[in-house]
């Protein structure tokens, strides 16, 4: 790990005014990098939020805040695998399936399904108690925004030859949030689908199982999605909440 200083640059962007004031939710990202890097990851990050296949963003907020270096935890990306299912319900089967191998509740899995197919302006995770089902945050729509995490660069370049079909930026960034989810002490799992009318494909993610990418888990045109973090019994939230959203995490 390098000893130069290190920055976590964060975006959120939404349609309608900020997302406080009711803003419909477009995009968001999360970036860590060097000082000479900044301004190429800010071009990144504005390109995001103005070209979202969920809507024209009038709203855009970035924040540039550095890092202590010698704090940030280095993670091997979780391992990856495909199921290849025909529609949404058949995915969304397997999900079950899944989690259910990672001792879910069959009470939290209805509750994650149901949500994650109902909400359409969701900007953060939601924590679900992984036996009971009930809900472990009080952020509403605002949710559990996880911060402070990236691909190692020169890691990311051997990873990505090591796997060619796997190498989209969009793939690149799920990765790097599910590790650093997956190795949160109290995780069991997370389930996830984008709210993108156009990306169909979500994934189970967890320590046990990797990376777990599900085809489709929503139809196209459908803006329905988010994440859902199932959270073992116990765990202090307050605890969970902060590791997750301020705890820096290159993954490598």
């Amino acid at each position: 790990m390098s000893k130069e200083p290190l920055y976590s640059l964060r975006m959120r962007a939404a349609q309608g005014g900020a997302h406080e004031e009711g803003g419909l939710h477009i995009s968001g990202g999360e970036r860590l990098g060097f000082r000479d890097e900044i301004e190429a990851l800010v071009s990144g990050l504005l390109r995001k939020a103005l070209q979202h296949s969920r809507g024209d963003a009038d709203f855009i907020n970035l924040t540039i805040e550095k890092v202590e270096p010698a704090s940030c935890r280095v993670l091997s990306p979780l391992p990856v695998s495909t199921y290849e299912v025909a529609d949404a319900e058949e995915g969304r089967r397997q999900a079950a399936v899944l989690l259910r191998e990672l001792s879910v509740s069959e009470q939290a899995i209805r509750n994650a399904l149901c949500l994650l197919g109902s909400v359409n302006n969701l900007r953060g995770a939601v924590l679900l108690d992984s036996r009971s089902g009930e809900r472990l945050d009080t952020r509403g729509e605002r949710g559990i925004r996880v911060s402070r995490m990236d691909w190692d660069r020169e890691r990311y370049l051997y990873w990505q030859n090591q796997h060619p079909l796997f190498g989209s930026p969009r793939i690149a960034e799920a990765i790097a949030l599910a590790t650093k989810v997956a190795y949160a002490p109290g995780t069991v799992a997370e389930l996830c689908w984008s709210d993108d009318p156009e990306y169909v494909t979500g994934y189970v993610g967890s320590r046990r199982s990797g990376y777990c990418r599900i085809t489709r888990l929503k139809e196209q045109g459908d803006f329905s999605g988010g994440r859902v973090f199932f959270v073992e019994p116990g765990t202090f939230i307050s605890e969970y909440i902060v590791h997750l959203e301020r705890t820096p995490v290159w993954i490598g």
